[in-house]
């Protein structure tokens, strides 16, 4: 599953109950970062054109140093996706890269700047507490553990949730560029 991501995401309503939650499954916060997200379209394949955006193409700037990263959501097509493939390295310098996509044709589609409050439980999940500007605050789960396969990891992190028995809000269904730019999915 290294190049699988499965996570949830809701709009939290009580972050210090979550917190406390957390706490009593033996979560440790972590670093609280900055990040700038610039999501790109490609100019041989329009990301917005299908009715559902299953991909993005980003490069983020944080606190932490600079990466670009690819997701392909699944399933493909569908309303509601349950995990992506993802592929992210570092990039050291982050200009270059984005002249070479400027010079490449790729265009920029949105910028989601945000801070964000990372937490671990560790062997099992990784929470974001996300502070995003003109969106709100939300809560990511991604799953960390060992599993088999997408549905397995999807069952885990499913499992954890409901374990931290803690009203958390709204599930969203779509990614903060989707929220951006006013997209349903």
């Amino acid at each position: 599953m290294q190049y699988t991501e499965v996570e949830q995401k809701y709009q939290v309503k009580d972050i210090a109950a979550l917190k406390t939650a957390l706490e009593k499954r033996a979560a440790k916060p972590g670093s609280t970062t900055r990040q700038v997200d610039t999501y790109y379209n490609a100019p041989h394949r329009d990301f917005l054109a299908p009715d559902t955006v299953s991909e993005w193409l980003r490069l983020r700037e944080s606190d932490h140093g600079d990466s670009v990263n690819y997701k392909q959501w699944l399933p493909a097509g569908a309303v509601i996706k349950t995990h992506c493939d993802e592929f992210e390295t570092p990039v050291e310098d982050i200009e270059a890269l984005r002249r070479t996509l400027q010079a490449l044709d790729f265009t920029i589609l949105v910028t989601v700047e945000k801070v964000r409050e990372e937490w671990v439980v560790p062997g099992l999940v990784e929470v974001a507490f996300d502070t995003v500007t003109g969106a709100g605050d939300f809560v990511e789960f991604e799953f960390k553990g060992e599993a088999a396969d997408a549905e397995a990891a999807i069952a885990q992190l499913d499992t954890f949730i409901a374990s931290l028995d803690v009203e958390l809000g709204e599930r969203i269904n779509r990614g903060y560029p989707h929220i951006l730019l006013g997209r349903e999915h």
